[in-house]
């Protein structure tokens, strides 16, 4: 199976660690910011790829991602490493199919930023930038201490480049292995 690519974490407990879980779900929220119908692609792959017994449905993916601390609508149940193994190689997978667009938009914010350009004047950018901080504010609690110092629109923007970055780390060479281990860094004992 494909989730055996992936190592086991020397962690304590079956579940994820909560900075584990909202790296997974960022950077599902950023897919969902650069691809309209990101969840329905998300349901797609998890289909194609056979992975259909951990994330059977829409109920059980928005079940995944709402242990999210982080999350308005946060649930109090543990992420599996299998569950966090799913949702990482399908966003590695969609990333990789998305590999084109998330380098122009990369090479686009560095020529503006590069020029001191405002991000607006890039359609496809701008676009992006204005759903991710959309999907951001509509689904992470406001009066947490995390989400409490990303209320500006700056800082937002910083946080959806990051993660492009990010989601390109996927796309390289071992890149899903290597941020899947990226995840555990610090929680291994």
């Amino acid at each position: 199976m494909i989730l055996d690519t992936l190592p086991d974490p020397a962690i304590a407990g079956q579940g994820c660690p909560p900075r584990t879980r909202l790296q997974i779900d960022l950077l599902l929220l950023a897919i969902e910011a650069l691809e309209l119908g990101g969840s329905e692609a998300i349901l797609a792959f998890a289909e194609e790829l056979d992975l259909t017994d951990i994330i059977k449905n829409r109920v059980n993916l928005w079940r995944m991602r709402s242990s999210n601390p982080m999350r308005r609508a946060n649930i109090r149940r543990p992420l599996t490493i299998m569950e966090a193994k799913a949702l990482v190689v399908i966003a590695c997978y969609i990333a990789r199919r998305l590999t084109v667009v998330i380098r122009q938009m990369l090479m686009i914010y560095q020529q503006m930023n590069d020029k001191q350009i405002p991000l607006e004047q890039n359609l496809r950018l701008s676009n992006y930038l204005e759903r991710f901080r959309a999907h951001f504010k509509s689904r992470m609690n406001a009066r947490r201490s995390g989400v409490l110092a990303l209320t500006s629109d700056e800082k937002l923007d910083e946080l959806a480049i990051n993660l492009l970055e990010k989601l390109l780390f996927c796309t390289g060479t071992a890149g899903m292995q290597r941020f899947w281990i990226s995840l555990f860094d610090g929680e291994v004992e």
